[in-house]
């Protein structure tokens, strides 16, 4: 497995995956006429140890969009789409992925056992998705996967309101599953929800939608770092509240 993407995460001081994507969940744009080299220096400039790229569709992503990022990113990356074959693993590697999203909502139990499986022969970091304590069961080999809340329901193409209380209420049995790295994931939109879930006892937050909205994402990122004495909300955090 390549633990550069893990590795990164739990040694940042704001642990936070900042995520490029074209569009929302809704289809409205999110990139404003920035070009990916664009997002890549602001993310890493304000601190990212990790990016994540959706390569999805419904997001408007592209394979091309997860090379573009790679050709100017110093920090490991994440594919975020929907992984259903092992070729995919090898295409994600050969792009420059060193994680990948693998959703357990929308694989059968033998079908996550043999990516999760491959995804590490492949020499990728299995980044698992969960909603519940029995898609949680069912992740093999926990303690070498990344495994991530997610507060949305992808089945709804996550066009449904966030439940944050989700990652609170699943936080101790991720630590009982042996994961080294608990992610929460998707509608974290504000610094004090991000502080509160770092607080809490998360090792890293996935940030999408929030940060490619806000006028200044070094700030939020301080911001919701929040857990050191010297960061507090500057008054210059302008994100959209959605």
């Amino acid at each position: 497995m390549d633990c550069a993407f893990a590795e990164a995460l739990l040694g940042a001081r704001r642990p936070l995956v900042m995520e490029i994507k074209p569009r929302d969940a809704h289809g409205a744009d999110l990139a404003a006429g920035r070009a990916p080299a664009d997002l890549v220096a602001a993310y890493e400039e304000a601190g990212a140890p990790c990016l994540s790229v959706v390569t999805g569709r419904w997001f408007g992503g592209t394979p091309a969009l997860l090379r573009e990022v790679a050709r100017h990113a110093s920090v490991p990356l994440l594919q975020k789409d929907f992984i259903t074959r092992r070729a995919q693993l090898t295409d994600a590697r050969e792009l420059g992925a060193s994680a990948v999203l693998l959703t357990a909502a929308l694989l059968p139990a033998p079908v996550l056992r043999s990516l999760v499986e491959a995804t590490l022969r492949e020499g990728l970091t299995p980044f698992v998705e969960i909603t519940s304590e029995a898609e949680l069961e069912r992740v093999p080999r926990p303690g070498d996967c990344v495994i991530a809340v997610n507060n949305k329901d992808i089945r709804a193409r996550e066009r449904d309101p966030a439940d944050l209380s989700r990652s609170h209420a699943l936080l101790p049995a991720l630590r009982a599953s042996g994961t080294p790295c608990p992610v929460s994931a998707s509608g974290i939109d504000t610094p004090s929800a991000a502080a509160g879930l770092l607080a809490a006892g998360y090792r890293g937050l996935l940030i999408g939608t929030a940060l490619l909205r806000c006028e200044d994402p070094a700030a939020w990122s301080a911001a919701g770092s929040g857990l050191l004495a010297e960061c507090r909300v500057p008054s210059r955090v302008t994100c959209s509240q959605t």
